[in-house]
């Protein structure tokens, strides 16, 4: 009797475990089914494990996962950028109609924010995840991958510091954005009218610096001098204290028929600093390198990579400034051209700059090898001019501790105010007749409030089209001009108009900048943490306008917020800044050439420290 009891028992034991089995399994499969992504794996670790997967010192291998889906629809933090981490992933990209205005778009933002929230993460974690994302980590930005300034958060910072490690710098379509880019300019067409606009990236307000923000960012980074201490010393390292005290305790000068003071931080000390400049300034230019990439000006003294050239062309020769021994040398020029790098070595399709990383380290490895003077000061007093917007990625790492001064002027791409130079994007059209239609009408002869026409690069543009063209007669807004002879229908739009829009392109800088102060318009520069050109000696604000990304919907209210009279003070001081913009033949006192060479001797002057 207790046996065949016993066996009964065993059997109903068996049944129950399996019933409680299968019931498991069936609650598992309805909460995995009916739970958002993410919160599976929160409710089976409610200690608080998956924050660590997040905040723990290796990076999930599904953390796109965690941004990728917010009602149906791809949130990006930046676009058109493939990761180092896979050459197999594809670049997503987000578009919204365009029908939907600024305001809307931020609101499709703050959706996403709120997706990201039902995956059980703080707020601290959302941040973590968008740094990632801006920073190129989880292979949707738009830019090469940022790294470590000072702007950066701690967490920024780690990020940042694992890419820029990482010489696999590759982007998406880099082929069809170049050959768009290099028709941006004078009115160039465009096809279409712009069916899509890209999504904005997601940036804190915090990383936004205004131009009185870049001013105390100037001022610290002097205070704490990038420069090394050279490891053994040089006649030249006292000549270049003795002019620091000299430009500190410039006397105070009037206003001269050359210089007009509004349009300066310190007419006084730019002006004692250009003549010791003059008096002084030695520069050694290595004879290494071969052509075409070194010491070849002559492909790029036409269209928007003409600086580079122009400026290499102008200073090889120059008898005034260059020296053929390198111990009497300032500064020391590394001679080549990015856009030639590109246009030389890039694998077409390949989305990958490493080998063009590889031959500037091969390059700065022939030189250290050969001469001693990269290790005397760590390269400090060194320089390269670069137009080309993969110029940042491309010399950050062997090259980074030279001065570079670079048209691709943003800081949250590394730039460094107080020992990098902005340098301006100028669209040479012929370089027989350099100012061929400078100028523009006078004030009360330009009808028009504000005027843009060019492509769709980036982000900001369609959405400056969207939010403005065809809205108001006072904003003359155009993806495409008829054609005309020379870009003359452009150009009298711009002669015509009193403000002149900048807006950023793939990148912060924009030819449209100089354009404006070429034809005498007041530019009107949308961008942020753009550093605009010369900030060092410039005082930009009393000839310019500045209007954040965000403010777009407010571009009128801000322009008919400006007085008639301020407008003419503004107009007649782009008059007065003008000669700083022009290239010629041969250098004028207070060209751009000689400011290209002055806010790097400027820079250098400032990181110099006595022992």
């Amino acid at each position: 009797m207790s046996s065949e009891l016993a066996r009964k028992c065993q059997v109903e034991s068996r049944r129950w475990i399996w019933l409680f089995a299968v019931l498991f399994a069936m609650v598992i499969m309805v909460q995995y089914v009916e739970l958002p992504y993410g919160n599976i794996v929160s409710y089976v670790f409610p200690d608080g494990r998956t924050r660590a997967l997040l905040n723990g010192s290796s990076l999930p291998a599904n953390l796109s996962g965690y941004h990728n889906n917010a009602d149906n629809l791809t949130v990006l933090g930046n676009l058109n950028y493939t990761s180092t981490a896979s050459d197999n992933e594809k670049t997503e990209t987000a578009t919204i109609s365009v029908g939907k205005n600024l305001t809307q778009e931020r609101n499709f933002t703050s959706g996403s924010k709120s997706a990201l929230n039902n995956t059980s993460l703080t707020r601290k974690q959302e941040d973590n995840i968008v740094s990632i994302q801006e920073n190129g980590v989880s292979g949707n930005s738009s830019k090469s991958p940022s790294f470590a300034s000072p702007l950066m958060s701690p967490t920024e910072v780690n990020l940042a510091t694992v890419v820029s490690n990482d010489p696999r710098i590759k982007s998406v379509n880099n082929d069809t954005q170049d050959r768009l880019h290099k028709t941006d300019g004078l009115g160039t067409p465009q096809s279409g009218n712009s069916a899509t606009v890209k999504k904005e990236p997601k940036s804190s307000k915090s990383t936004i610096l205004s131009l009185s923000d870049m001013k105390d960012l100037l001022h610290k980074n002097r205070a704490s001098s990038y420069s090394m201490e050279p490891r053994w010393s040089s006649a030249v390292d006292s000549q270049i204290l003795e002019a620091k005290s000299q430009i500190v305790n410039a006397p105070t000068i009037a206003d001269d028929h050359s210089l007009y003071a509004p349009i300066y931080r310190n007419v006084s000390m730019f002006r004692r600093s250009y003549e010791i400049m003059e008096q002084t300034l030695k520069v050694y230019i290595y004879q290494e390198g071969k052509r075409p990439i070194f010491h070849n000006p002559q492909p790029v003294l036409t269209g928007i990579y003409a600086s580079e050239g122009w400026f290499m062309k102008l200073l090889e020769g120059n008898k005034q400034y260059v020296t053929n021994n390198p111990n009497d040398a300032h500064l020391f020029y590394l001679p080549f051209s990015s856009r030639m790098l590109e246009e030389t070595l890039y694998v077409r399709d390949s989305h990958s700059h490493a080998n063009l990383i590889k031959y500037l380290e091969d390059y700065l490895d022939l030189i250290v090898g050969k001469y001693p003077f990269w290790n005397r000061t760590g390269g400090a007093d060194h320089f390269l001019v670069a137009c080309h917007d993969w110029a940042p990625a491309e010399t950050r790492a062997r090259l980074n501790n030279c001065t570079k001064a670079l048209c691709n002027a943003d800081i949250k791409e590394g730039f460094r105010l107080g020992k990098d130079v902005s340098l301006p994007e100028t669209i040479v059209r012929s370089s027989k007749n350099l100012l061929r239609d400078i100028g523009g009408k006078i004030p009360r002869q330009r009808p028009i409030l504000a005027f843009f026409a060019g492509q769709m690069h980036g982000y900001l543009r369609p959405m400056l089209l969207q939010q403005w063209q065809n809205k108001d007669p006072d904003i003359k807004l155009f993806t495409k001009l008829p054609k005309s002879k020379n870009n003359r229908n452009y150009i009298q739009y711009m002669k015509s108009s009193k403000y002149c829009i900048c807006p950023r392109g793939y990148e912060v800088n924009s030819p449209r900048v100089v354009e404006a102060i070429f034809f005498e318009c007041v530019p009107v520069i949308i961008s942020d943490n753009f550093v605009p050109p010369f900030f060092e000696i410039l005082n930009w604000e009393s000839f310019a306008v500045f209007i954040q990304e965000e403010d777009l919907p407010n571009l009128k209210n801000i322009l008919l917020s400006i007085s008639d009279r301020r407008y003419e003070v503004m107009q007649q001081r782009v008059k007065r800044v003008q000669q700083h913009f022009l290239w010629h033949p041969k250098p004028v006192k207070y060209d751009i050439f000689h400011m290209i060479l002055h806010s790097v001797w400027y820079n250098r002057v400032f990181q110099v420290r006595s022992s």
